[in-house]
């Protein structure tokens, strides 16, 4: 299925190996992977991992190679029922016209602003844009990381009640735990805006803010009383998705991952460029099945359509995550 070797061992209940490795110093053999059912899935992560960290192995990879880059909506966190980044932008924007209500220079502002997302939204990319417009720009970077960062940690999910910084997926805390474990450096690389992922990556991710590669504004250098700084400007730079994520890993990383995850097709160009490169490679896509413990959705979602990952994962050797099957947990403490 994936280009790893096969055979892999896991030593979990040889006593002689468990001695012999605490003697020496190294890892424990408890399972890395907890919150991960017994499954196909689970099995082939852990045997690429031992695949490409075994010197010993005809698979074997340099650390310094060992790069592993995840997407970040509805693949380390939930993105249902839009993604928090947009109802961070809502709840900002009502936050600021109740201060200057001439803010709400358009219908769609003006629709947000009431709640009415529905009517928001249905100006599509424009919509959107004003949005983020408004409420993204006139700021510093350092501002704007400060208000998201308490927002994420404060604000509630409006249908579990959580925090949205605890509607992280524990098991990819753990996958990106041993990932590191074993050497890999880990990035995210998502379509999110990147100052709004840096506000909270390093501290629920263990991800630092120079690892964090997504879409961004425009931007300028500004001495702002007296503080050098840099200002958030209206408009948009860059849009990390589709295409654009091969060329951003590129840009930002200049190595091409051995590791890749994602959830929709709009990862699709990341996983097929990522596993194109030589030697052993590790595709994987987050499928959302569990509709009881979090949601069920792929090809006529409005958030993370999966379609054709879908239907070419298998041909690309690419592993699909089935969330109600291979995870026991979801969420962190449930």
């Amino acid at each position: 299925m994936m280009k790893y070797a096969k055979g892999i061992f896991i030593f979990l209940a040889a006593p002689a190996i468990l001695v012999a490795g605490l003697l020496a110093g190294g890892a424990a053999l408890a399972d890395p992977l907890p919150s991960w059912n017994d499954t196909e899935a689970k099995s082939n992560i852990i045997s690429f991992v031992e695949a490409v960290t075994d010197p010993a192995s005809g698979d074997y990879v340099t650390s310094s190679a060992r790069v592993a880059v995840f997407d970040n909506d509805g693949t380390l966190w939930s993105e249902q029922p839009l993604y928090f980044q947009l109802l961070y932008a809502v709840d900002r924007l009502r936050e600021m016209a109740a201060a200057d209500p001439s803010i709400l220079t358009t219908d769609a502002l003006k629709a947000a602003a009431e709640g009415d997302l529905k009517t928001a939204l249905a100006g599509g990319k424009k919509a959107v844009l004003e949005i983020i417009t408004a409420t993204h720009s006139g700021m510093t970077v350092d501002a704007f990381q400060t208000s998201a960062g308490e927002w994420l940690n404060t604000a509630r999910h409006p249908t579990t009640g959580r925090a949205y910084s605890n509607m992280i997926y524990q098991p990819m805390l753990e996958l990106l735990r041993y990932l590191r474990d074993e050497g890999f450096s880990t990035y995210i690389v998502s379509g999110g805006g990147v100052h709004f992922m840096r506000a909270i990556a390093e501290d629920v991710y263990g991800i630092p803010p120079e690892n964090v590669i997504g879409s961004a504004g425009n931007s300028s250098y500004q001495i702002i009383d007296g503080v050098p700084s840099i200002m958030k400007d209206p408009g948009i730079a860059f849009i990390d998705d589709k295409a654009g994520k091969p060329v951003a890993i590129d840009s930002k990383i200049g190595k091409r991952p051995i590791f890749v995850a994602g959830n929709s097709d709009g990862d699709f160009e990341m996983l097929e460029w990522s596993t194109a490169g030589d030697g052993p490679r590790f595709g994987m896509i987050i499928h959302h099945t569990d509709a009881d413990r979090e949601w069920a959705y792929d090809r006529a979602s409005h958030i993370g359509r999966l379609d054709r990952g879908l239907d070419e994962a298998a041909s690309h050797g690419w592993l699909l995550v089935d969330m109600a099957k291979d995870w026991k947990t979801v969420f962190p403490g449930n």
